[in-house]
Formats: structure tokens, C-alpha cells, sequence
């Protein structure tokens, strides 16, 4: 494979994870709702909704390489929140809870990276940005 083979698969799956998040926010507004209000999110169906739009959006850009920069670093910031407010600090007294939700706070985080380093070296030839340049 070439390098922009290589970083096309990393934006497929990179993009995979998002996009799948937004049908999966759609297919349960309810249950999602629900969850971010068990965070403690303000207005969790305008989360729910605008989460799931963001994911979906940002995602799709990721996989065709359009305007891959500015997608990279919001979902590297995207990423970071999630991680916050989603996994530090959570799981109570249960030591597996406890052990989930790092492990998933280091996933977010190292996600992150992730972008981080495709915001900085680009979405390859294989992209439409490469196109429009």
C-alpha cells in the first residue's frame, strides 16, 4: 500500500467510529436524551441532536477528506470534551466501572492524538482536498 492508501483507511477508520455515534444518537434520540441528562448536560435533547449532527458532519468529512483540518481539530476537541464529561471521574465505587471508564477516557484521548496528527499532515492525495488544491 501506498502513504495515501495508508491515510485514506486511517480517515475510513477514523470516520467510521463518528459516523456510526451520529445514526446511533438518531436511532435512540430518547435513550441518548436520557444519558446526557444523567450527565448533567444542559438542555440534553439539544445535545443529543446537535452531538449527533456534529458526529455525523465532521465524520463524513473526515472519510472524503473535505476541509480535513478544521474537521480534525473540532473532533480532536470533540474527543477531549466526551472525555471529560463522559469518563473522568465516573463509576463510582465499582472498581470496574472505575477500570471502564479510564479505559474509555484514554480511548477519547488517544483519538484525539489521532486527529491532532492528520490536522497537522494532511488527509493525503487520495482526498478532495488534494482534489481542489
Amino acid at each position: 500500500m501506498t502513504g495515501s492508501e495508508i491515510v485514506l483507511v486511517g480517515r475510513i477508520l477514523l470516520s467510521a467510529m463518528f459516523i456510526l455515534a451520529s445514526f446511533s444518537k438518531f436511532g435512540d434520540i430518547a435513550g441518548t436524551t436520557g444519558y446526557f441528562a444523567g450527565l448533567g448536560l444542559p438542555m440534553p435533547g439539544l445535545a443529543t441532536w446537535a452531538s449527533g449532527l456534529f458526529e455525523l458532519i465532521a465524520g463524513l468529512c473526515i472519510l472524503v477528506g473535505f476541509q480535513t483540518a478544521i474537521a480534525a481539530y473540532l473532533l480532536a476537541a470533540f474527543c477531549l470534551v466526551a472525555a471529560y464529561i463522559g469518563h473522568y471521574g465516573q463509576g463510582g465505587d465499582d472498581p470496574m466501572l472505575v477500570l471502564m471508564n479510564m479505559q474509555a477516557l484514554m480511548k477519547n484521548i488517544a483519538i484525539a492524538g489521532g486527529f491532532l496528527v492528520l490536522a497537522i499532515h494532511g488527509p493525503g492525495s487520495l482526498s478532495v482536498d488534494a482534489r481542489r488544491s
